[in-house]
């Protein structure tokens, strides 16, 4: 756990310098969020995936005086970063628990801390800062490392899975997690260039997919790059694995009354809260949409990266 105590005089300065070179990101379905979790104060809030902490700063105005926030990150630099931004901006009265795992480690956690939550809310989603980050390997604007790491502690970098799957490995999960038709072909070609030189930085991989898609066949709306490496990251950081446990293990430590909230960016994300809260519904819940909330035309040409975005929600029974 990051308490707000933890934070030294000394560290600040460095801290804020720190802050002024990241990317501002807004957050998404904020409004729409926010009318669904119904907050009040002295109410218990988790965000599952805190990032820069833009939506905790609207909860914690809500349960303002004397709630609770509780989040999560399994960023440790954004955990810290978000951290640091609630000191500065967040409401008062608020007390704060930053704890740093990802989002299936929520229910063990919360059980742990003996608590209930009165909403709990999963962003799937990248932020701003990790997706411009060129150290961070995600993106293709810039060159960078192949990382594409959440948790730089912990697993392989997405350089090593490329440089090890066979081709029919490859493009099983370019095909499988970024629905992209090219997949043979961008396998194929990542092979054969791996035989020159391993493929170490964002560059290479932009290179090999550019060399695979002909130039006439390319989506005119996207980078040709961009359902590969989505594709790329969501295996190196195993993101639909266990999905279906955490949004479960979440629902289990709501309060009675409580709201679970999964705003997804992905088929196999939102297919995976379809599933759980479908399963849920027939277990003391209440299933709030029958089909996902998408983002309003005036947020969508506000912020681009909406459009994909689908909010589902769900309420444990009132007994």
């Amino acid at each position: 756990m990051i308490g707000l105590r933890q934070l030294s005089e000394s560290g600040r300065l460095a801290d804020r310098v720190m802050e002024m070179m990241l990317p501002s990101h807004v957050p998404v379905m904020v409004n729409e969020v926010l009318d669904f979790m119904s907050l009040q104060p002295g109410q218990t809030v988790v965000d599952a995936t805190i990032g820069q902490a833009g939506h905790s700063l609207r909860f914690m105005e809500a349960i303002s005086p004397g709630g609770t926030l509780v989040g999560f990150d399994w960023d440790k630099e954004m955990l810290a970063y978000a951290t640091r931004r609630i000191a500065a901006e967040g409401a008062s009265g608020v007390q704060l628990e930053m704890i740093h795992a990802d989002y299936r480690e929520i229910g063990a956690v919360l059980e742990r801390l003996q608590l209930f939550a009165d909403a709990i809310f999963m962003d799937l989603g990248l932020n701003s800062a990790q997706l411009e980050d060129p150290e961070r390997g995600i993106a293709f604007k810039s060159e960078g490392p192949l990382d594409m790491r959440m948790n730089r502690s912990a697993g392989e970098p997405a350089s090593a899975l490329l440089n090890r799957l066979s081709p029919d490995e490859l493009e099983a999960l370019i095909f499988s997690l970024g629905d992209e038709r090219w997949a043979r072909a961008i396998a194929k070609k990542i092979v054969e260039r791996r035989k020159i030189a391993p493929l170490r930085t964002t560059t290479d991989l932009v290179d090999a997919v550019l060399a695979a898609i002909p130039s006439g066949a390319r989506d005119k709306r996207i980078h040709p790059a961009t359902r590969t490496f989505q594709a790329i990251r969501i295996a190196i950081n195993k993101e639909l694995e266990g999905l279906e446990d955490a949004i479960r293990g979440a629902a289990e430590r709501l309060a009675p009354g409580g709201t679970l909230l999964v705003l997804s960016y992905h088929s196999g994300e939102d297919r995976a809260a379809k599933t759980t809260f479908r399963e849920l519904a027939e277990e003391g819940f209440d299933e709030l949409l029958r089909k996902p909330q998408q983002a309003s035309a005036e947020e969508i040409q506000r912020i681009p990266r909406s459009r994909s975005a689908k909010l589902r929600a769900i309420r444990r029974h009132t007994p």
